[in-house]
């Protein structure tokens, strides 16, 4: 090995270590377990809908809260002149009078013929479709740090190729070199060589920016805005997708969040119209007062310091212009557009599961095409390699044989990444993405 060429790998591995990770930071191990469960402890779409979904249920409690009585404590004071009445803006006449009173106010609702009842279903519904879309976000979550994940493990793997195809292609170069200053190859040669080399190392340039790119959305996927240097660790590839997608189709009719979310809120939507119904329906309310007056002045009259009332009110709707059937009408349109939008969504996990499959099928279909490009692409490369040094075969043919290796690799690579992606995708259209 010559000397200029443990120059040139020594900066190589210098100059990797240096730019092509992040400075002044040992590398973190990172399995993709541990990407999942911290980015669903510390993703902002998580904790987002995590909130939402604790809304959602608080809402249940403010439904449910004409099932019980509602107590005021009052105290009013008021002077009037004595033997005053009033005089405007009252049907009554009564006297005027000094007074200072305090006591309780106390209202009941004794039924609303189902109103409440619709109300609080409506809301206990709409807190489960709030549920069912928080694992929805966990799923996507789960799916971006996947994806994000493989892709930054491609990145790496393509930098490994491009540092060994510098490596490789050096040594031609230096090969070729010294053979030249002995008069037994031409400057032809070193030329051919010498690009090679060159688009070897831009090769490398592109991969490592690649992994910088695919760090940083590492990062977003973690839900983080610390960049970190992770040394990530390869994942068992998966065994093949099943041959047809049918059972898939099935399972995430049956699993997939989004459906549930959206089947809760059409049931959400049509108690909410049966509530609406409801409001033609009459209202009884208990209500009552109580308490003293330790301070009054009333001009000579007897009123009593205590007092106490209760009354039995019933309220009938008769003509509100039309307002309430409105509300139906409303109602029952919204159940309408809910029942159609879960069909909708139905319809296209069905379509997705089914794009899913046919693309994780043409992934795993590619590695074993490619590893077997690569097999042939290396045995190519052997004897061109052979074929050049006995004079037999051109530096063009060695130069291509080497590109086709590179090429040859690199597909093997995405081949591999691409078909874990594809199947993360289609666990996560099926509904059993964890």
């Amino acid at each position: 090995m010559s000397l200029r060429f443990r120059i040139t790998v020594g900066l190589l591995v210098f100059f990797t270590t240096t730019t092509g990770s992040l400075p002044a930071q040992a590398p973190v191990k990172l399995t993709l377990i541990d990407a999942k469960t911290i980015a669903l402890s510390n993703h902002p779409q998580v904790l987002m809908a995590q909130n939402e979904a604790a809304y959602a249920n608080q809402q249940v409690t403010i439904s449910r809260a004409p099932y019980f009585p509602t107590i005021d404590a009052a105290a009013t004071a008021t002077q009037g002149n004595e033997l005053a009445r009033i005089g405007a803006g009252s049907l009554s006449a009564s006297r005027l009078f000094n007074r200072f009173g305090q006591g309780v106010l106390f209202s009941q609702l004794v039924t609303d013929f189902g109103r409440t009842k619709n109300l609080v279903g409506a809301s206990r519904l709409q807190a489960q479709a709030s549920s069912q879309n928080y694992e929805g976000t966990r799923y996507d979550v789960l799916l971006e740090v996947s994806r994000a994940y493989f892709a930054a493990l491609h990145a790496q793997g393509v930098v490994r190729v491009a540092q060994a195809t510098v490596a490789a292609r050096q040594l031609l170069l230096d090969q070729v070199t010294t053979l030249a200053n002995n008069n037994l190859k031409s400057q032809l040669d070193v030329s051919f060589a010498d690009v090679n080399v060159s688009e070897a190392k831009l090769l490398l340039l592109r991969s490592q920016d690649m992994v910088q790119s695919s760090l940083a959305d590492l990062t977003r996927a973690l839900g983080t805005d610390q960049p970190m240097n992770y040394q990530l660790l390869d994942e068992p590839l998966p065994q093949g997708p099943p041959a047809r997608p049918d059972q898939l189709v099935i399972e995430a009719l049956n699993n997939r969040p989004e459906i549930g979310s959206f089947g809760f809120a059409r049931d959400a939507a049509s108690r909410f119209a049966e509530a609406e119904n409801d409001l033609a329906r009459p209202t009884v309310t208990v209500v009552g007062a109580a308490g003293f007056l330790p301070f009054i002045n009333n001009g000579g009259s007897q009123i009593p310091n205590e007092y106490e009332g209760v009354a039995l009110n019933v309220s009938v709707p008769i003509f509100n212009g039309h307002l309430f059937s409105a509300r139906g009408e409303a109602a029952r349109y919204r159940t309408n557009e809910a029942e159609q939008r879960l069909r909708d969504v139905q319809e296209r996990i069905a379509r997705d599961v089914r794009v899913a499959w046919a693309s994780s099928m043409n992934a795993f279909q590619r590695i074993d095409v490619t590893a077997q490009f690569l097999r042939q692409a290396t045995l190519a490369l052997d004897l061109a390699q052979g074929r050049y040094n006995l004079g037999l075969a051109s530096i063009v043919e060695l130069t291509q044989a080497q590109l086709n290796v590179t090429q040859a690799e690199i597909e093997n690579l995405s081949a591999k990444y691409d078909y874990q992606t594809q199947n993360a995708a289609l666990q996560y259209s099926a509904g059993v993405l964890r």
